[in-house]
C-alpha cells in the first residue's frame, strides 16, 4: 500500500535483471472501495436486509484480490501494505463476508443470533489500524488519509455493534467509509494512469508516481 514505492530487480544467473511482480496495490484499494461502499449502502439503510448475501459475495470478491495482494506486496518485500492487507483481505473481507449469510440465515429462521461479538473483532481491528496508523504518515499522503478515515469509522462500528450507540449514529461511520472509498478509487486510478503514463495526469500529495 505505498504508492510511489517501485519493486526492486533482482539479478539472474547470468546477470540480467530480472522484474519482479509489478506493484498490485491499485487492485487492492478497488477492493477496498467496493467493501466500504457496501457498507455506506447497508448502514445508511439504502438498501434492505435482503441484500446481505449480495453483499457477502462482493466482500469474498474482495478477499480473493486482496490476499493475492498481500502476498504479492510480501514478496516484494512491501512489508507494511503486505501485512495490512494480509489482515484485511482474511478480516474486513472474508470474515466479513461469511457473516453476511450466517446473518441472513438468522433472519430467514427466526434462529436469534448475537451480532455484539463483532463489536469485540472491530475493537481488535479498530486499535490495530490506530496502532499501526504511523507506519503511513511518512510521507503523508492518499493513502494517510484513507487510514484516517478508517480510525473515524472503525470506532464507531465497534460502539453500534456493542450496542453502545444507538443506530442512528451509524451515518458518521457510513459517510467515513465513503470517503475512505472515494480516496482509494481515485489512488488506485492515479497509480495506475500515471504509472502507464510515465507522468502525473492525476495529481496526488504524497511522492510521485515514478516512470515506469
Amino acid at each position: 500500500m505505498e504508492e510511489a514505492k517501485q519493486p526492486a530487480r533482482t539479478q539472474s544467473a547470468s546477470n540480467t535483471p530480472v522484474p519482479e511482480w509489478a506493484n498490485p496495490t491499485p487492485a487492492g484499494l478497488v477492493a477496498l472501495a467496493v467493501a466500504c461502499f457496501c457498507f455506506f449502502a447497508l448502514l445508511n439503510g439504502f438498501v434492505e436486509t435482503s441484500a446481505l448475501p449480495l453483499i457477502g459475495c462482493w466482500l469474498i470478491g474482495g478477499f480473493v484480490i486482496q490476499v493475492i495482494v498481500a502476498l504479492l506486496d510480501l514478496k516484494n518485500k512491501n512489508f507494511v501494505g503486505g501485512n495490512t492487507f494480509l489482515f484485511f483481505s482474511g478480516f474486513f473481507m472474508l470474515a466479513g463476508g461469511l457473516e453476511m449469510f450466517v446473518k441472513y440465515h438468522g433472519v430467514l429462521t427466526g434462529v436469534p443470533v448475537d451480532a455484539r461479538i463483532d463489536g469485540w473483532a472491530w475493537l481488535a481491528l479498530a486499535i490495530v489500524v490506530l496502532l499501526w496508523t504511523p507506519a503511513f504518515m511518512k510521507p503523508f499522503s492518499l493513502l494517510s488519509l484513507i487510514v484516517l478515515t478508517l480510525n473515524v469509522a472503525l470506532p464507531f462500528i465497534v460502539v453500534l455493534d456493542l450496542g453502545i450507540l444507538p443506530m442512528t449514529w451509524a451515518p458518521v461511520p457510513a459517510y467515513a467509509l465513503l470517503v475512505a472509498g472515494c480516496l482509494g478509487i481515485y489512488l488506485s486510478a492515479a497509480m495506475i494512469v500515471n504509472g502507464a503514463l510515465g507522468k502525473t495526469f492525476y495529481p496526488v500529495i504524497g511522492p510521485r508516481t515514478p516512470k515506469k
